[in-house]
């Protein structure tokens, strides 16, 4: 059976369209924790917007809940988006979490509007980036490509939506519209990853249902609760 869901994966993404080489050199990720009810936030949406044109980087913001309680309940926060910024600060064995707190190439983390240190951090840590994964869209399909590689780790595909005006009317950031780039409106576990070529392909209305459209897949190594350095990244247009 598994042989057959691999050979149907590499004929769907034989025939889908490639994407271009830039995507496959990736030398960051970045994931912003943010929250629309963080005064401190604002200018590290803004900047998000700007890295999301940098083809070397995969960009989305991930909104937390916790500030919930200030007074404006996060019109996009996901309760998974604050269970994974405690599980990377578990790893670190740091004690709590922040906003905006970027996290980059899942081991190491900076102020979410401090360019510079963003840059840093990148640089400091895109050696892990081994992995040239590749995704396209095909006949109503996302197909993933995870070629053969060093280590192992797990894959998964979030659901973006690339660019999300919020009004917020009460809270630190009464008053304001601030605009969020791709922010995850779901994400899911695609499969392990061995070392050993794997494919993938998965419907894109399971992707697009949350007004998503982008999608960026990991290759990350650890797993959900115990996240490791980040192996490979791509993003690819769903529409």
């Amino acid at each position: 059976m598994q042989k057959i869901a691999y050979l149907a994966a590499l004929a769907a993404f034989a025939g889908a369209v490639a994407l271009p080489q830039a995507q496959a050199e990736t030398r960051g990720v970045v994931e912003l924790f943010t929250s629309q009810g963080c005064s401190s936030c604002p200018p590290a949406d803004k900047l998000m917007g700007e890295l999301i044109h940098d083809p070397s980087l995969v960009v989305f913001s991930l909104p937390v809940d916790y500030w919930d309680s200030l007074g404006w309940k996060d019109t996009l926060a996901d309760p998974r988006n604050a269970e994974r910024q405690r599980a990377y600060a578990r790893v670190r064995g740091e004690r709590g979490v922040y906003t905006p707190q970027a996290v980059i190439n899942g081991t190491t983390h900076v102020v979410g509007s401090d360019n510079a240190a963003l840059q840093q951090a990148v640089a400091s840590t895109r050696s892990n980036l081994t992995v040239a994964v590749n995704a396209a869209v095909s006949g109503g399909t996302l197909s993933v490509d995870v070629p053969a590689g060093k280590g192992s780790g797990e894959v998964w595909v979030y659901a973006l939506a690339k660019e999300v005006p919020v009004a917020v009317a009460r809270g630190e950031n009464r008053g304001r519209t601030v605009t969020y780039h791709n922010v995850a409106r779901s994400w899911q576990k695609l499969g392990d990853w061995n070392g050993k070529e794997a494919l993938w392909s998965i419907p894109l209305s399971q992707l697009t249902a949350s007004g998503a459209d982008t999608a960026a897949v990991l290759v990350q190594g650890g797993s959900a609760s115990d996240p490791g350095a980040m192996l490979g990244a791509t993003v690819a247009s769903l529409l």
